[in-house]
C-alpha cells in the first residue's frame, strides 16, 4: 500500500517527514510529491516540485522568476493533480495525504479533487475551521483542522499529525467487512419541498432491484452527481430537482453552474427529468437577500435559508435553458412537467403558488424541447405519488431497454 504525501517540501520538510515516518513505521510505502517554489527541499522528495511545474506546461525556475504567488499556486495545483492522477493509474497510489496553510491546502485539494471518489483523501490545514467548499468542491476529501499552525515540530503538531498518518493507514490498509452492492445505480435529486416524490420514486427503483443514491439539489449535490455520471459510477439519473438552475440564472447562493444537465446528455445515460423546485431562488439568512431583490416574494424555509418566488420572465428562460441541455442528450431522455406545482409550496393554497409563472416555463419547454427528448405531461403536482411513480417507472423501462437494468 502507497500513500502519497503533497506537500511543500521546502517549507513544511520537517512535517511531512515526520508524517513519512508515521506513515512507514505501520508498514506502508509513502511516495513524497513536492509542491514547494521558495527554496530547496529539505529532503530529496520521490517528485520534485520542478516535475510537478512541467505536468503544468512551465517550470520551476519560471515560477521563481515571475514571484507571482497566485500563478504558482495555479500552476503547481494544476501539475500535483496531473502528477497524482498519473501516479493512481500506474496503481502506486492508494490514498492521498496533504499538510498545510491556505497555499498548500489549495494545492493538496486540487489535486485530490481530480482523483475518483472512493480513493481516501485527507488534508490537515489550517483552513480547515472555516468555509471548505473551495477545497472540497463535490469530492470526498476530508479536511482535519491543525488547530495550530502548520509550523515546526511540538507536542501539539506531532500528535494531529500522527492522527492523520494513522487515519490514512486505517484506511489504504482495510477493506469494509460488509457487502458492497452490485446492482446498477440511480442518481435522484431532492429537497425538502420534493421530499415525498423523491422516496415513493426510490422506493419503487429500489423494489425494482436497483441501487439508489440520493443528491441534495444544493450545488455542490448536483455536481457530484454530473461528476459520477461522468466516472460511470451512476448507471441512470432520476433528476426529480433542477432548481439549482433557477440559482444559476438568478443569482442564488445553491446553483451547481453552467454545466448542470451535461453529464447524462454528453454520456448517454438515460435520464428521466422534471422541473422540481424551479419556482424558487436560493438565499441564506432574510438580511443576506441583496437589495436589488427587495420587492420579490419570499418564504422563510427556516433562520438560515430565505427561498424567492421566480417570476414569470425568469421562469420562461429556465425552460428554455433546460430544454436546451435535454435536447443535447444522446441517450433516451424524458420530461415530466407537473402541471399543478413543481414544488410543495407552489401547490393552490401555499405561498409559491403562481400558475402564470408555472406556465411560462412549461410552455418554453413545449417551445424548445427536440423532438428526441420525451415529453409527458400530467395534471398533479410533483409530489403526488402517481407523478413519483410515472417518472421511475420511466426510467425502469429506459433503463431495461438499454441493458442497464
Amino acid at each position: 500500500m502507497t500513500v502519497v504525501i503533497v506537500g511543500t517540501v521546502d517549507t513544511k520538510g520537517e512535517e511531512i517527514g515526520f508524517a513519512r515516518d508515521v506513515l512507514e513505521a505501520e508498514g506502508v510505502d509513502v511516495h513524497v510529491v513536492d509542491t514547494g517554489v521558495i527554496d530547496e527541499p529539505s529532503f530529496e522528495p520521490d517528485t520534485s516540485a520542478d516535475e510537478v511545474a512541467r505536468a503544468a506546461d512551465t517550470t520551476l525556475e519560471s515560477l521563481r522568476e515571475d514571484a507571482d504567488r497566485g500563478r504558482a499556486m495555479e500552476a503547481m495545483g494544476e501539475g500535483a493533480a496531473a502528477v497524482v492522477n498519473r501516479i493512481h493509474d500506474a496503481g502506486e497510489l492508494d490514498g492521498v495525504l496533504g499538510l498545510g496553510g491556505s497555499g498548500n491546502t489549495s494545492i493538496a485539494t486540487t489535486a485530490m479533487r481530480a482523483l475518483p471518489v472512493g480513493v481516501p483523501k485527507l488534508m490537515v490545514s489550517t483552513m480547515a475551521s472555516g468555509d471548505v467548499e473551495p477545497y472540497v468542491g463535490a469530492k470526498d476529501v476530508m479536511m482535519m483542522y491543525s488547530v495550530a499552525d502548520i509550523e515546526g515540530l511540538n507536542r501539539l503538531s506531532q500528535r494531529v499529525i500522527a492522527n492523520a498518518a494513522l487515519a490514512m493507514v486505517g484506511m489504504v490498509t482495510n477493506e469494509p467487512d460488509v457487502e458492497i452492492s452490485d446492482a446498477p445505480t440511480i442518481g435522484i435529486t431532492m429537497f425538502g419541498v420534493t421530499t415525498p416524490c423523491v422516496q415513493t420514486a426510490r422506493e419503487y427503483l429500489e423494489e425494482q432491484g436497483y441501487e439508489t443514491i440520493v443528491f441534495h439539489a444544493t450545488g455542490t449535490g448536483g455536481t457530484a452527481m454530473e461528476n459520477l455520471v461522468r466516472q460511470g459510477i451512476i448507471d441512470g439519473v432520476l433528476d426529480v430537482t433542477t432548481t439549482e438552475w433557477a440559482d444559476e440564472l438568478v443569482g442564488g447562493v445553491l446553483n451547481a453552474g453552467p454545466d448542470r444537465l451535461d453529464a447524462a446528455a454528453e454520456t448517454g445515460t438515460p435520464q428521466v427529468v422534471s422541473t422540481g423546485a424551479l419556482d424558487m431562488v436560493n438565499f441564506g439568512p432574510r438580511e443576506s437577500v441583496p437589495d436589488e431583490f427587495e420587492d420579490r416574494q419570499f418564504h422563510i424555509h427556516n433562520p438560515q435559508v430565505t427561498l424567492m418566488r421566480t417570476t414569470p420572465e425568469e421562469n420562461a428562460e429556465l425552460g428554455e435553458i433546460v430544454a436546451e441541455k435535454l435536447s443535447a442528450a444522446t441517450g433516451p431522455t424524458a420530461l415530466f412537467l407537473p402541471l399543478e406545482g413543481v414544488s410543495m409550496i407552489d401547490v393552490e393554497g401555499e405561498d409559491f403558488h403562481d400558475p402564470e409563472a408555472d406556465a411560462a416555463l412549461f410552455d418554453a419547454l413545449r417551445a424548445e424541447l427536440a423532438e428526441n427528448v420525451e415529453r409527458l405531461e400530467l395534471e398533479t403536482d410533483v409530489n403526488d405519488d402517481e407523478f413519483a411513480l410515472a417518472m421511475a417507472k420511466k426510467l425502469d423501462e429506459y433503463m431495461r431497454e438499454t441493458g442497464r437494468a
